[in-house]
């Protein structure tokens, strides 16, 4: 068995008017980032809004790219980055997924640190983190030292960039192939969009 294992990183741009503004002021391509643990992203965690139709109420979510926001927004465009990991960081990774889990009713969302990194502004808050920033966090506390800085000013482009990636996908999340294309298909017709 191989001592090194894969992560996956989910940069994604629902083309909300959430998301084009945050785009006026970045001007990267995707704004929000997910951790996946395999390349089917059969498990993929971040934080974000926990119901697809309120803006407002966030924190720790386990994201299903078959439903909720993904589902919204069909017309999602994404890039997908594959990180290669030892074993013993990949096992680290999914037990600070879990602790995550466990405790998902004791995390925010960090709405004022998001402002703040758009603005180069390190703005910690204790138990809140806004999505790059969980995922940088994760990955510091399973030892996968990426960046010499607070995972508050990490930004989902910061891992679009990152040499240690490598981008096995990009183009329209529904049109990558490895999803179930039968789960594609046994949906009815998506819902309207609304505001992220």
């Amino acid at each position: 068995m191989s001592d090194n294992s894969n992560i996956y990183v989910l940069l994604t741009d629902t083309g909300t008017i959430f998301t084009r503004l945050i785009k006026r002021v970045t001007a990267a391509p995707y704004n929000h980032a997910s951790l996946a643990l395999d390349e089917n992203l059969e498990e993929m965690f971040s934080f974000g809004r926990k119901k697809a139709d309120n803006p407002w109420a966030g924190g720790f979510v386990e994201e299903d790219v078959y439903e909720g926001m993904y589902r919204h927004f069909p017309g999602t465009r994404c890039a997908l980055l594959r990180l290669e990991v030892t074993r013993q960081q990949y096992e680290l990774v999914q037990s600070v997924i879990r602790h995550y889990q466990e405790n998902e009713d004791g995390y925010g969302y960090n709405l004022i640190g998001m402002f703040g990194v758009l603005m180069r502004l390190d703005i910690t808050r204790e138990r809140s983190y806004f999505c790059s920033q969980f995922v940088a966090e994760v990955m510091k506390q399973s030892r996968i030292n990426l960046w010499n800085r607070p995972s508050s000013v990490v930004t989902p482009h910061d891992f679009f960039q990152h040499p240690a990636f490598d981008v096995i996908y990009e183009g329209m999340l529904y049109d990558y192939p490895l999803l179930d294309q039968s789960r594609l298909a046994g949906h009815q017709s998506p819902l309207l969009p609304v505001a992220r």
